[in-house]
């Protein structure tokens, strides 16, 4: 067992690196320029916006299946290419803040809630302690009423019983 618990723990460990390895990222596939007139649209040559960098140009086949060579983009598709990075960075910026404010409201909710929890856990706190000290209370009470019954039918005992020898003399 001694043997095994660590094992398991360096077979984790290691494991655990090979996962933090970043994939490669997927290379751009060839299009032709039949397919490029059917699906190039402004946003499928667009990068994400958490990746700036240089866009690069539409990769097009000349008659015989070779690549051309790849025409550098004018100064209006940079123009535009440009304009929809801008807007995509507004848009996750946009998004970035309403998350933020809701997870700020979230935040002041479940600080209240925590307040009021713990107040009312105090509170319980105080009336368990009151209702100990009153069952304890109780509890001398009746262990003074069971003695003194115990005294009184003491007495009553010895006096019946002083009585009864006091006849037979």
């Amino acid at each position: 067992m001694r043997v095994v618990v660590p094992s398991l723990l360096g077979l984790a460990l290691i494991c655990s690196t090979a996962w933090a390895i970043e994939p490669a990222p997927a290379p751009t596939p060839v299009v032709t320029p039949a397919v490029q007139a059917t699906t190039a649209t402004p946003s499928s040559q667009t990068l994400p916006a958490n990746k700036p960098g240089i866009m690069p140009a539409v990769a097009t086949m000349n008659p015989n299946g070779l690549p051309q060579e790849a025409k550098p983009l004018t100064a209006e598709q940079l123009a535009k290419n440009k304009a929809l990075q801008d807007a995509n960075v507004k848009a996750l910026i946009k998004d970035q803040a309403t998350r933020l404010q809701q997870l700020e409201k979230a935040n002041l909710d479940a600080l209240s809630q925590n307040q009021e929890l713990q107040l009312k856990n105090d509170s319980l706190a105080v009336q368990v302690q009151v209702l100990q000290s009153e069952r304890s209370a109780q509890m001398f009470l009746y262990g003074a009423a069971t003695i003194a019954v115990g005294v009184l039918l003491g007495f009553l005992v010895a006096s019946y019983v002083y009585t009864k020898r006091r006849r037979q003399w």
